[in-house]
């Protein structure tokens, strides 16, 4: 039997395993929202600890789904994003630990006031309640996104890919293992079966049973959640950024950004795909930058003044097409082209971009205003790399995504950014007349 939503054909199996994790985790939540954030702290810090001293089951897992992925050849990109290794355990790990040293986001007042009969206003931050993850090959995600939701007071439903199955099993087990020492009920993390597509989509229509809907992954990904939900959801983005130099860039400076930028982990969102280059300074720095890409493995596209140094260099490039410019390589592969303007640059950028994260280096500040101004995305970097844009990185401890969107939340999402508000009226006896 089936339930329809929208066009599309639900199985009732789905549906019910959907329905029944979101009741359940929504019934431990309690245990969660009734707690101090001192204990909530203290849970995340249990979690922290038992990744570290099981490490060799989560290791041993992962190989588990990273020889299927090499068997079926997954692309290069998606292995790096399933990869786990000891060193990202232990990043996770302190990431969980850095979110615990955060100032607690709930029961925060954001707004208070008399009202001129009595009333007493106050604006409380409280936690959305049950809110679901979609992402893809990213096992590191489940323990981001479950820390985060943990100390935001939130209950979590889990659904990552078939891709990274043994993995997330085993996550999940270690964190509710923890979690088991403290008063906080072990339910209030549940994984979503990924043995069947139906899941996705039931998760996404449980309006009512689910709050909120994050997803995190390819763009074809969020764009099936963005289009597909009825439960509200957060867009976060892909990442088409952008390097521009400007002409009164410090050359010096720009080579090791485009190249940290490019090449310290290319799979990822915050990762540039193109890198634009003033005209003024083209003859100097496009010689230094082709084969400084070239040297680091670097796969180009380019416009037709690129190419033409590129051939005086014997370097090997294509000519860049309207899709190359806006594409999400993920890899060693990146656009390099020249603009004559500031303004030129940030038509581009509008053009192809996914407004997720622009950089410029220059030594001018009216140039680094006016792009910060004239770029209208999530994050903005000036004389510094785009890798920047990072919850850990800035700060916020782990990160559940980085939203692209401008509704509630923009850019790398912390604690903050899991919560809601509640409104508190207290009276001593009044009445409407």
């Amino acid at each position: 039997m089936v339930r329809v939503s929208g066009d599309r054909l639900i199985p009732m199996d789905a549906r019910a395993i959907v329905e029944g994790l979101a009741l359940t985790a929504r019934t431990a939540a309690r245990t969660l929202v009734a707690t101090s954030g001192e204990t909530r702290k203290q849970a995340l810090r249990a979690i922290a600890t038992a990744l570290e001293e099981r490490s060799d089951e989560i290791l041993a897992a992962n190989d588990l789904d990273m020889q299927r992925a090499r068997d079926e050849s997954m692309h290069p990109q998606m292995q790096d994003r399933l990869l786990l290794t000891r060193e990202r355990i232990t990043a996770m790990a302190n990431g969980a630990r850095q979110v615990a040293d955060l100032e607690d986001p709930l029961g925060r007042i954001l707004k208070k006031s008399t009202l001129p009969n009595g009333l007493e206003l106050e604006q409380v931050s409280v936690p959305f309640g049950v809110i679901g993850m979609v992402y893809e090959a990213r096992p590191n995600v489940t323990v981001d996104a479950a820390v985060i939701l943990l100390m935001s007071g939130n209950a979590a439903l889990l659904r990552g890919s078939s891709t990274a199955d043994a993995s997330n099993k085993v996550l999940i087990e270690v964190m509710r293992s923890a979690l088991a020492t403290t008063s906080i009920s072990p339910d209030v993390l549940q994984l979503v079966p990924s043995d069947e597509r139906a899941t996705v989509q039931a998760l996404l229509t449980a309006r009512g049973k689910v709050d909120l809907v994050i997803p995190r992954g390819s763009a074809s990904l969020i764009r099936m959640v963005v289009d597909e939900a009825s439960v509200p959801t957060i867009e976060t983005g892909a990442g088409v950024c952008h390097v521009y130099i400007d002409a009164a860039a410090d050359l010096e400076k720009a080579l090791p950004i485009v190249l940290n930028s490019k090449t310290h982990r290319p799979s990822v969102c915050n990762a540039a795909e193109t890198v634009l280059v003033h005209t003024s300074v083209a003859e100097k720095f496009l010689p230094t930058l082709l084969k400084s890409l070239h040297g680091a493995g670097v796969v180009m596209h380019v416009d037709a003044t690129v190419e033409a140094v590129a051939k005086t260099l014997n370097i090997d490039t294509t000519r860049a097409t309207a899709e190359n410019w806006g594409t999400e390589y993920g890899v060693l592969e990146m656009n390099v082209g020249v603009v004559d303007s500031l303004e030129s640059a940030v038509d581009h950028i509008a053009t192809f971009g996914t407004q997720h994260t622009e950089a410029i280096v220059t030594q001018d500040k009216e140039s680094a205003r006016k792009f910060v101004a004239m770029s209208d995305c999530a994050a903005v970097m000036v004389n510094a790399s785009t890798r920047f844009t990072d919850g850990e990185e800035m700060g916020f401890g782990a990160e559940i995504g980085i939203s692209n969107q401008k509704l509630h939340a923009r850019g790398p999402m912390g604690l903050e950014a899991m919560t809601t508000t509640t409104w508190i009226v207290t009276g001593t006896g009044q009445i409407r007349s």
